[in-house]
């Protein structure tokens, strides 16, 4: 397979959007990981606060509503998912717990302490996962919990075409045991990491993008910008099929670490 082509960050912002819009995810994942991570924090009740970060449309954002009494802040950079998002939680009877922001993942607009628990599916390798764990940490509480999804070498050794892919979208990709010691040196005790079953890539992310993408192409007859980010879309899906045991998502699942009682007992 020829995988020649830009990273999708090369893309035009909106066009990225106008596709990923048309989604309940705009990432892998199902109401089912999103409850099993839910299932590891403890002691959340209507006080609580969770960040969702990086939150799109909001599919997890509803779930966590659903399966929580916490109030919830999600954020997003694109204005659009978060109109989507807020009108999602009208319709669910839950706006007055949930409410969805415009901001970015790596310039926070929160207090220190403000959240027990920091929340982010599909979003964080956009940041770098290292570079957001030690963001986030501060405005979590002592004891707090962090949830992350992110991309995640499931075998030591990969086939070069992979790697080549992958390598120029998320430079700084690992193993789940390297984001296991990523995640301890940042400050956290990791609870728990689980791989994301085949189903929220192949069901919930790439079955919706073939009707999209001949939408798309059809909406922009002719664009070569379009095309190209379609091709780009299609390259993608083919390689998860081709060699989907090597890599997918992981949930990581962590516990701030109380650094005062870290530094008495030195």
């Amino acid at each position: 397979m020829n995988t020649e082509r830009p990273s999708i960050r090369d893309f035009d912002f909106n066009l990225i959007w106008e596709y990923f819009i048309q989604f309940d995810r705009q990432g892998p994942g199902s109401p089912d990981t999103t409850i099993k991570a839910l299932s590891f924090i403890d002691n959340l009740n209507d006080e609580s606060k969770i960040a969702d970060l990086g939150c799109g449309t909001g599919g997890q954002t509803m779930i966590l509503a659903q399966n929580t009494k916490a109030r919830i802040t999600a954020l997003d950079l694109f204005p659009g998912a978060i109109n989507k998002l807020n009108n999602n939680a009208e319709t669910l009877g839950v706006q007055d717990r949930v409410k969805g922001i415009v901001g970015s993942m790596d310039n926070l607009p929160f207090k220190p302490g403000e959240f027990d628990v920091v929340w982010s599916e599909g979003a964080i390798d956009s940041v770098g996962f290292e570079k957001c764990l030690n963001h986030w940490k501060k405005f979590l509480k002592k004891g707090g919990f962090i949830a992350v999804t992110n991309l995640t070498w499931f075998t030591n050794d990969r086939p070069a075409e992979l790697e080549e892919y992958y390598l120029r979208e998320v430079p700084t990709i690992g193993t789940m045991g390297e984001n296991l010691s990523i995640l301890q040196n940042a400050g956290y005790l990791p609870i728990a990491a689980f791989a994301l079953p085949e189903s929220c890539w192949s069901d919930v992310y790439y079955a919706p993008q073939e009707a999209a993408s001949v939408k798309l192409l059809e909406k922009h007859a002719g664009n070569k910008a379009v095309e190209e980010f379609v091709r780009n879309m299609r390259i993608e899906a083919e390689l998860f099929s081709k060699y989907k045991q090597h890599f997918g998502y992981a949930f990581n699942i962590g516990k701030k670490i109380d650094d005062d009682n870290i530094s008495r007992t030195r």
